[in-house]
C-alpha cells in the first residue's frame, strides 16, 4: 500500500491553503537525474572512481599479469557503481520530497526529505532571479532576497545556489527552466507595481 507523508497538507506543497485573492501560477520539482548530476557532483564522483580504477591498473600491470592487473581495478569500479546509485537515491528522494510553488504573490519552496520546512519568498522581499539554463532545458533560478529574511544554506540545501554567501534560496534544476522564470518574472512585476489602495477613510496626505 502506498503512502503519502504529505497527505495532510490543505493544499499540494503548502502548509496552508492560500487566500482567496491568491493564485497558483505553476507548481514544480527538480528532475531526479538533473538534480543528482547538478547538486551531488555525479560525474566528479564517478570520475574519481575510475581515476583509482586506472591508478590502480597502471600500478600492478608491471608487477602482474594482466588479467589479474585488471582484476585488481574492478573493486573501484564496482565500489564506484555503488555509490553512483546510493547518489542517485538521494536525488532521487530529495527531488521527491519537494514542491516548487510560484504564486501572484510569493515563491513557496517545500524542502526537506527529513526535516520539511516551507520557505514562503513574497515578491516584496525578492531582489532579483537569475536563470541558469542548460542545454537539455532544465535550470535552476536562484533568487536574491532583500532585508533581514532569514535564509540558512544548511537546511535549504539543495534548494540553494552552490558556494553563495549569503545562501540564496534557488529552484534547482526545473524542467523548462525559461518558461518557469518567464512566468515567475511576469508575477513579480506585476506584484511590485500593483498600486497600493488605501482603505476607506483613510486620511490622505495634504499636498
Amino acid at each position: 500500500m502506498s503512502h503519502d507523508d504529505f497527505a495532510t497538507e490543505p493544499v499540494r506543497g503548502l502548509p496552508e491553503r492560500p487566500p482567496a485573492d491568491e493564485r497558483i501560477l505553476w507548481q514544480g520539482k527538480p528532475g531526479a537525474w538533473a538534480l543528482t548530476r547538478s547538486a551531488l557532483a555525479f560525474k566528479w564522483v564517478m570520475g574519481y572512481f575510475v581515476f583509482l580504477a586506472l591508478w590502480r591498473l597502471v600500478a600492478a600491470i608491471d608487477i602482474m599479469p594482466r588479467g589479474q592487473a585488471i582484476g585488481s581495478a574492478v573493486p573501484f569500479l564496482i565500489l564506484g557503481a555503488i555509490v553512483g546509485v546510493l547518489l542517485f537515491f538521494v536525488g532521487w528522494v530529495q527531488a521527491r520530497s519537494t514542491v516548487y510553488t510560484i504564486t501572484d504573490k510569493r515563491v513557496a519552496m517545500r524542502v526537506g526529505a527529513a526535516l520539511t520546512i516551507t520557505l514562503n519568498l513574497p515578491y516584496t522581499q525578492i531582489g532579483s532571479a537569475d536563470l541558469e539554463l542548460r542545454k537539455d532545458g532544465t535550470g535552476t533560478i536562484a533568487l536574491t532576497t532583500l532585508g533581514n529574511v532569514p535564509v540558512a544554506y544548511v537546511m535549504l540545501w539543495p534548494h540553494v545556489r552552490p558556494w553563495r554567501f549569503p545562501a540564496r534560496p534557488a529552484l534547482r534544476c526545473i524542467p523548462e527552466a525559461e518558461r518557469v522564470a518567464r512566468i515567475l518574472a511576469d508575477a513579480a512585476e506585476a506584484r511590485v507595481t500593483m498600486p497600493q489602495i488605501a482603505p476607506v477613510g483613510a486620511p490622505v496626505a495634504a499636498e
